[in-house]
C-alpha cells in the first residue's frame, strides 16, 4: 500500500521519511485528539490527515531538510501504516483515497472578488504549485456561514480583511460539477494596498490584472487570458462580473498613471524551497468538514470509522 515509501535506515538521510516518534505525534494530536463528532466518518477523518499533512509540511519538514516532502496520497498512506487506530482500514485505503477525493469536489468554496477603485483590475493568486490563477477563495468548513468562509479564506490567502466590505448580497455563484462555488465581489480596495498570505505554502504570488485582459469563458477559450495566464477559475466568473460593473459606476474613472498591465504585488521568494517573504504567522487552516447533503461515495457508506480504540488511546493517555 505504501508503494515506493520504504522506511529509511536509523541514521538520517536527505529526503527521509518521517520516524515512528513523528507519525504518533501527528496522529494524537490532529486524529485522536479531536472531538468526538469529528471521528464519525471517514471523510471527516481524512480530512484530519490532510490537516496533518498540512503541518508536517509547513513545519517538520521546513525545520528539518532531511524528511521528505510527500504528496496527501502518500502520506496518507504512511499514516494508516504507522498509526494503530488507522492500522485496520490499510487495506481499503484506495478506495477511501479516492471517495475522499470525489466528497472534497462537493464541498461548497466561497471568497472574494476584490476590485481596485477603477473596477478595472481584480486580485488574483496564484496556487503554490502549477501555474493556475484564481480569485482567493476557499472551502467552508462544517456549519460556516458562506461570507464567512469568504472573509477567513481572503485573509489567508491575500492577508487582506474584507469583513467590513465585503456586501452579504452582491455575489457570484457558480456551479462546477457538483461543487457551488459563490464569490462575493468588494470593490473599491485602493491599489496600494499591502497583500501578503498568511498561510505558508498555499500561495505562490499575488496581482492586480487588468479585467480587460482576461477573455470571458466560451467554447474556445476558458483557460487563458489573453496575457496567456492560466485562469480556468477565473474566465467563467466575468461575464457575470461585466454585467454588476454596467451597473455599478466605480467611485474613480479610469487613471492613465496606473500599468496598463497585471502587475505582481507580492511574490514567494523561492517556492522550490518553501521560502517565503511575509511574516511567519502560521493561523489554523481548519478541516474543511462541510456539511454535504449529497452522501458519500460507496466506501464512506460501506466502513465505519471504530471510534473505542481512538477513545480508550484518550483515556489511557490522560490516566497516565
Amino acid at each position: 500500500m505504501t508503494g515506493g515509501l520504504n522506511r529509511s535506515s536509523s541514521t538520517p538521510s536527505k529526503n527521509s521519511l518521517p520516524p515512528q516518534e513523528l507519525l504518533d505525534d501527528l496522529c494524537s494530536r490532529f486524529v485522536l485528539n479531536v472531538p468526538k463528532e469529528d471521528q464519525q466518518s471517514f471523510e471527516r477523518i481524512l480530512f484530519l490527515v490532510e490537516y496533518a499533512h498540512w503541518f508536517y509540511e509547513d513545519n517538520s519538514v521546513e525545520n528539518n531538510p532531511s524528511l521528505k516532502s510527500l504528496t496527501l496520497k502518500e502520506f496518507t498512506s504512511l499514516l494508516f501504516n504507522n498509526c494503530d487506530v488507522l492500522k485496520p482500514y490499510v487495506a481499503h485505503i484506495d478506495d477511501i483515497f479516492k471517495d475522499f477525493t470525489s466528497y472534497k469536489v462537493r464541498v461548497p468554496v466561497t471568497g472574494a472578488i476584490i476590485l481596485d477603485e477603477t473596477y478595472e483590475r481584480c486580485i488574483l493568486v496564484k496556487g503554490w504549485k502549477g501555474s493556475s490563477w484564481s480569485f482567493p477563495r476557499g472551502k467552508k468548513n462544517k456549519d460556516e456561514e458562506d461570507h464567512k468562509c469568504a472573509i477567513r479564506e481572503v485573509l489567508e490567502e491575500t492577508g487582506f480583511d474584507v469583513s467590513k466590505l465585503l456586501n452579504i448580497e452582491e455575489y457570484i455563484e457558480m456551479i462546477f460539477g457538483q461543487q457551488r462555488v459563490r464569490l462575493y465581489i468588494v470593490a473599491g480596495v485602493k491599489d496600494d494596498t499591502s497583500f501578503a498570505p498568511q498561510t505558508k505554502k498555499e500561495i505562490s504570488e499575488i496581482a492586480w490584472q487588468r479585467l480587460d485582459e482576461i477573455q470571458t469563458a466560451n467554447f474556445d477559450v476558458i483557460s487563458r487570458g489573453i496575457t496567456g495566464l492560466k485562469l480556468y477559475m477565473v474566465a467563467p466568473f466575468l461575464k457575470s462580473l461585466q454585467s454588476w460593473i454596467s451597473v455599478h459606476p466605480p467611485p474613480v474613472g479610469p487613471r492613465s498613471d496606473k500599468p496598463v498591465k497585471g502587475i505582481s504585488v507580492w511574490k514567494a521568494k523561492n517556492t522550490s524551497i518553501g521560502s517565503i517573504s511575509t511574516a511567519e504567522s502560521q493561523p489554523s487552516k481548519a478541516a474543511a468538514v462541510a456539511d454535504v447533503r449529497s452522501g458519500p461515495g460507496t466506501s464512506f457508506r460501506n466502513f465505519h470509522f471504530d471510534t473505542a480504540p481512538i477513545l480508550q488511546a484518550v483515556e489511557s493517555a490522560f490516566s497516565t
